[in-house]
């Protein structure tokens, strides 16, 4: 008749033959067997963590055709989102209809999966979009250089790049940030975001940072047309980017974080994209927090050739400027942004998500007021603002202006 002893190591050797069956059920057992002093407390730490890796190694085998592959993590978010927001247009009797509409704003689901040696490959789908967010390969020798090629984002805004759309304090990205990135309409500039191409980056331990890319020019929206094209003559010209920044420490734990940032977008000019006019965007932003107080600061400027017709360029500009506190799970927010199209043109709609169009003005700002509350730190927040946003004086410099007002709200899960 077996022991105890030999019943208990009869028991972990069926234990260990199971691996991913059994792997989380291993827990009672081991503490039985450093109880019985059969394996002491390091040995039974090195059981649990080689079940773990066993376990993880099952699972990854089974859904991966890889045999590289090291490791697999898979990520989403869901944003679910209401709009209610009006536009008045001084002088006119018939208004634009209001939005009051809840909606899916993102649904992402992604997977990122480790080769080893430096290697690792991510994809991120945007279901609500129809649209990747990210679809690229990357190597990594250290923190001070790593190469991905593919599909992301070029290395150009602090809410754009430098923040994920999961932790922006204001909803969305402020007006500045979407009429210079967002997609060219003859009005916005379409010149940041994602884009194919190769990407070199890297930070070194004093807090430098850099970005140097090589890409289509265009942006890539569509999910199918826009990163499986295989361009045409009006869009073949590669563009180029490059930034430079640095993160310091200050004083009783503040850290502060400086960056600039420029693109040259052969052919992506003009109010005719593809005509030979060239686009040049630059950027630079600053982030200063203790954890608590946050404080963003943000420029843009262009030089966009033959931008407001074919005898006259522009060189738009905008900026804006964000504060925000955090007392224990709720934090107060505050945004100012300005919008300066030098004669090209802006509408209310290209700068403020869901904002019913208020006609094709010169210039736009908006004030943003809002609360977060972090129900479970970042991974569930819900998220409450009222926006304020005026656009004024037509490209001909007349006198007319509309004005948007209304509230937006947001709930967030991230996993």
């Amino acid at each position: 008749m077996f022991n105890l002893k030999s019943k208990l190591f009869a028991a972990l050797a069926a234990l260990l033959c199971a691996g991913t069956a059994f792997a989380q059920d291993s827990g009672p057992l081991i503490d039985l067997l450093v109880k019985k002093g059969i394996i002491n407390d390091q040995e039974g730490e090195e059981l649990r963590a080689d079940l773990a890796r066993d376990s993880a190694a099952g699972i990854i085998s089974t859904i991966s055709g890889g045999k590289s592959t090291v490791g697999l993590s898979i990520a989403g978010r869901i944003q679910v989102q209401y709009a209610g927001l009006s536009t008045d247009i001084s002088g006119t009797a018939a208004d634009p209809a209001a939005t009051q509409h809840f909606f899916l704003r993102r649904i992402y689901l992604g997977a990122k999966a480790n080769l080893g040696a430096g290697w690792t490959s991510s994809i991120n789908y945007d279901f609500a979009g129809t649209t990747f967010d990210e679809a690229k390969i990357t190597w990594t020798q250290s923190d001070r250089l790593s190469v991905d090629v593919g599909f992301r984002k070029v290395p150009v805004g602090l809410e754009e790049w430098y923040t994920s759309s999961g932790s922006l304090k204001a909803i969305e990205r402020s007006p500045a940030t979407r009429y210079f990135v967002e997609g060219n309409n003859g009005r916005r500039l379409g010149a940041g975001s994602y884009r194919i191409g190769a990407y070199l980056g890297g930070k070194t331990p004093e807090g430098v940072f850099y970005n140097v890319a090589v890409t289509n020019p265009e942006r890539n929206e569509d999910a199918i047309a826009g990163v499986n094209s295989a361009g045409s003559a009006a869009n073949n010209s590669l563009s180029y980017w490059g930034n430079l920044g640095y993160t310091g420490k200050a004083n009783e734990g503040w850290t502060y974080t400086v960056s600039g940032s420029v693109g040259f977008l052969p052919d992506q000019g003009g109010k005719t994209l593809g005509v030979g006019d060239n686009l040049t965007v630059y950027n630079a932003f600053a982030e200063i927090t203790d954890g608590a107080f946050d404080l963003q600061l943000e420029y843009f400027g262009s030089k966009n050739e033959h931008g407001v017709s074919t005898t006259r360029d522009s060189s738009g500009s905008a900026y804006s400027v964000l504060a925000a506190y955090k007392k224990d799970k709720l934090e107060g927010v505050t945004r100012f942004t300005s919008v300066d199209s030098d004669g090209r043109g802006v509408n209310l709609s290209d700068g403020i998500r869901s904002a019913p169009g208020g006609g094709t003005m010169d210039k736009m700002s908006e004030w943003f007021f809002g609360m977060n509350y972090y129900f479970r730190g970042n991974d569930v927040k819900w998220q409450l603002g009222y926006i304020l946003g005026e656009s004024k004086d037509t490209v001909t410099g007349g006198s007319a202006k509309a004005k948007t007002q209304g509230v937006r709200s947001q709930l967030q899960v991230n996993f």
